[in-house]
């Protein structure tokens, strides 16, 4: 018996402020695994630092532009790509988060409730 009791003191007390307190280290996870800082540094550089040297004629001068222009246009999209990506999952576990600090005080209690409606069913 102490040892539910033990159990049940560090459920509803330490471990869920644990839990709790997990929430902005989550979140700060998924932004330093994405890069999000460095994605919003590198936003218009060029894709995979693809750049064409300028030649000396004007006609060369020209296309080494357009091809600039055109991999910091792809570097641009494939970045917004992800930072969408990254925001959508900063808000998934965001809401994952909140629901498991909602839940977490009922989840001992369900026990019971299973363990019923498993012999009932």
């Amino acid at each position: 018996m102490p040892m539910l009791m033990a159990f049940f003191s560090w459920w509803y007390g330490r471990g869920w402020q644990q839990v709790t307190k997990s929430f902005n280290p989550r979140i700060n996870a998924v932004i330093e695994d994405f890069s999000v800082k460095q994605l919003f540094r590198t936003l218009f550089a060029p894709w995979k630092r693809i750049t064409t040297d300028p030649g000396r004629s004007i006609e060369a001068r020209f296309r080494a532009a357009a091809d600039n222009a055109f991999s910091r246009m792809v570097g641009l999209v494939v970045r917004i790509a992800v930072l969408f990506t990254a925001l959508c999952v900063v808000i998934i576990v965001g809401l994952l988060s909140i629901l498991e600090i909602i839940f977490w005080p009922l989840l001992p209690l369900s026990i019971p409730g299973f363990i019923i409606a498993g012999l009932l069913l």
